[in-house]
């Protein structure tokens, strides 16, 4: 993945015009917690809930509560908006776009792919080994690095080509992870932006399905009988239904983005959390089975994906508010999990909290199918950093800073450990 796709990601969804939303967040929780408009176009940022500008209504809802219960409820509420915008680069399969029993079917049919067994094995013989080998015992000897750059940007993108069984070729995964950023960009609020950056995401779509389509077909031809991610896809069944070549490189499509940006970002912001305070490092390098809670608390408080949306199927009310018939709704993740109502002390990082509803990889029918998978990667990702002798913050450089509004996480990460 090159830097410069990244960051053209990052400068599309974030905004100069508020360095701290987490203040706003609070006050509109306060005030005006169904808010009348959309909080991310106020800002210029492309929202999934007008994402083909067709002038509906939209709502912002900052509450956990009011978020929760949207989100659960897929009898009033429905993510086909999710099919304009990035929907319309990610095609049919974009499994977040479905609803009723075309969303349960593709579900049955993938969750088998995703199992904890299975992610479990990926841990131990995929992602485990490829940590070590690209970084633990280069990195050892180094003593600084750049934690974006170096890792952060090209190990999710590494560990989900050989988790689906990508041919082992350094050109093509920088390629494809190029090809998904191009993706995640295609979606602009200005129209001459826009008609450019479509160009290039549609461009990018078309050659990501060719490429993976072959792939798909050559390990077909080869019988299909491993553990690899596309092989599990060739062989699932549910019903008598099975996936065929198209969909199986529309499910693979699907799933780069998130790769090439999501884990990115958590594993990002799980390590500026850590490092901030000294204790809480301290705790969870003695402990490593901490590091999922650690995970879990930061995804709390950071979410990377701050907002989902959906479309209001029949006349609703909510706090108060009338939200019409085929309104949009908003939903504010990285306010719903800051929500005094529901978490104490809930601007701070605590390690010990009850975990309760954390909306940070989405909620209810429609949680991110392979948050296991990431998870993983940014635990096993975390443990070899915190191995590193006293790792900390590259007092020389300039300390992180998490921005943003819908990707949110830091551009660069300086660390330094000892070698001796």
């Amino acid at each position: 993945m090159t830097e410069s796709a990244f960051h053209s990601v990052s400068a599309t969804y974030a905004t100069d015009d508020l360095a701290d939303p987490h203040s706003l967040y609070a006050q509109l929780r306060r005030t005006t917690p169904v808010m009348k408009g959309d909080i991310l176009a106020l800002y210029g940022i492309p929202s999934q809930a007008d994402y083909a500008n067709t002038g509906r209504p939209v709502f912002t809802l900052f509450r956990h509560a009011d978020v929760a219960a949207v989100l659960r409820d897929d009898k009033a509420w429905s993510t086909d908006l999710l099919k304009d915008g990035l929907g319309t680069f990610l095609g049919e399969m974009f499994l977040s776009a479905r609803n009723g029993e075309s969303h349960r079917l593709l579900r049955r049919l993938l969750q088998p792919c995703f199992a904890p067994d299975v992610t479990r094995r990926w841990r131990t013989h995929v992602i485990a080994p490829l940590v070590e080998r690209e970084y633990g015992g280069q990195w050892r000897a180094r003593g600084r690095a750049e934690l974006m750059s170096d890792l952060a940007m090209p190990f999710p993108i590494l560990a989900i080509y050989a988790i689906l069984g990508f041919p082992d070729d350094p050109a093509s995964v920088t390629q494809f992870a190029d090809w998904a950023l191009q993706i995640l960009n295609g979606p602009q609020i200005d129209p001459e932006k826009a008609k450019a950056s479509m160009a290039r995401a549609f461009e990018a779509a078309d050659l990501l399905d060719e490429h993976v389509r072959g792939v798909v077909a050559a390990r077909r031809r080869a019988g299909a009988s491993g553990e690899e991610l596309i092989d599990r896809l060739i062989r699932t069944e549910v019903d008598g239904e099975r996936l065929d070549d198209g969909q199986i490189a529309g499910i693979v499509r699907m799933l780069l983005p998130a790769a090439a940006e999501t884990t990115t970002r958590t594993l990002a912001n799980l390590m500026v959390h850590l490092l901030q305070d000294e204790r809480l490092l301290a705790r969870v390098r003695r402990d490593r089975s901490l590091l999922p809670r650690a995970l879990t608390e930061s995804m709390r408080l950071e979410p990377v994906a701050g907002f989902l949306a959906r479309r209001a199927l029949r006349d609703l009310d909510i706090g108060g508010v009338t939200i019409p018939a085929g309104s949009a709704v908003s939903l504010v993740m990285g306010s719903a999990n800051r929500d005094e109502a529901m978490f104490a002390d809930a601007d701070s990082f605590d390690l010990d909290r009850s975990q309760q509803a954390n909306l940070g990889f989405g909620y209810g029918l429609h949680m991110c199918i392979g948050m296991p998978v990431a998870r993983t990667e940014v635990e096993v990702a975390a443990d070899m950093l915190l191995n590193l002798p006293n790792l900390r913050f590259d007092p020389d450089r300039p300390a992180p800073r998490l921005h943003g509004l819908q990707f949110r996480g830091p551009d660069a990460v300086h660390l330094r450990w000892d070698t001796k």
